[in-house]
């Protein structure tokens, strides 16, 4: 969908904004001409019959005073913006700025794993699991839900994502959270994101002890499928740079879904897998992904 890729690869997602909204009708051939002579990062997308033009946000003001003076582009203009200012890509610490939510829900994972002993202190991780329970020699009794949500203990409904049992499992969930998060952040902020990530939480949790039974669970992958899910379908409604995930992640997140539901990744030793989690999360996350995609389309088309 995209009229423009040239200097896309200096592009960061997470800090473009669009800097122009434009009918079809319009050219924006020269002036594109003009950002790729200037070798200024820009996408022009495609967007509820308008096309877009995105640019790095640190010099947006710039790019949309020279679109003003110079709309249909000049070979002889030189660009007044700093040279370093369009490549330059933001550091760790302006990357967790922009993406609080997403830094908090990894630290407070990070800390978790490291009080739990990564599922190994049952003690400490009593106090997160869905419900409480209690170690009676070789078994485990677990407290009745009904009688859990009586006693107040509703952060259980949620908590079990922090719980993570071993440094392959924090690793994996830690990194893709990071990618899927800061995307969401930056398209739809922060307190979307907190609500997404608390939402696909309860589902998934839900599913897992409805399908399962009472159990010790947990970890962020049925939110991160159901950050998969949002971003996927509100891609397809409403296409945005910052949810254009590689095509390979989709196939490859649906691929280890069906592999891990099918039992071979449990018998070749990865121990026992959520898969009620992971498809509770992947279907509230597409229903929240059409929901808020249809929403920003007749957006918008209003606008």
């Amino acid at each position: 969908d995209w009229s423009s890729d040239v200097c896309s690869s200096d592009l960061d997602y997470m800090s473009a904004v669009p800097v122009l909204r434009l009918p079809l009708s319009v050219d924006l051939g020269g002036f594109v001409k003009l950002l790729q002579r200037m070798q200024v990062p820009h996408r022009v997308s495609e967007e509820a019959g308008e096309q877009v033009l995105w640019v790095p946000e640190t010099i947006s003001d710039d790019v949309r005073v020279l679109y003003q003076r110079f709309p249909a582009g000049d070979p002889d203009q030189q660009l007044d913006i700093p040279e370093q200012a369009p490549v330059t890509r933001p550091g760790v610490v302006q990357q967790v700025r922009h993406s609080p939510v997403t830094a908090l829900v990894l630290l407070a994972s990070l800390i978790v794993g490291a009080v739990t002993l990564l599922g190994e202190n049952l003690q400490a991780m009593a106090w997160l699991t869905f419900l409480p329970f209690r170690v009676m020699g070789e078994y485990i009794q677990f407290t009745p839900l009904a009688d859990t949500l009586a006693s107040g203990q509703w952060w259980r409904l949620v908590t079990p994502m922090l719980i993570h049992f071993g440094i392959l499992h924090l690793a994996m969930n830690g990194m893709w959270y990071w990618e899927l998060g800061r995307r969401i952040e930056a398209r739809q902020g922060s307190i979307n994101l907190l609500g997404l990530t608390l939402l696909f939480s309860l589902a998934s949790n839900f599913a897992q002890y409805t399908y399962g039974g009472p159990g010790l669970f947990g970890g962020l992958s049925g939110v991160l499928y159901g950050l998969l899910g949002h971003c996927w379908i509100y891609q397809l409604l409403s296409p945005n740079p910052a949810y254009r995930l590689p095509r390979g992640v989709l196939v490859m997140m649906l691929v280890w879904l069906v592999l891990c539901l099918s039992g071979l990744v449990s018998m070749i030793g990865f121990g026992e897998i959520a898969n009620a989690a992971h498809v509770g999360g992947l279907a509230i996350g597409c229903l929240t992904g059409l929901l808020g995609g249809l929403y920003s389309r007749r957006k918008s088309t209003i606008r």
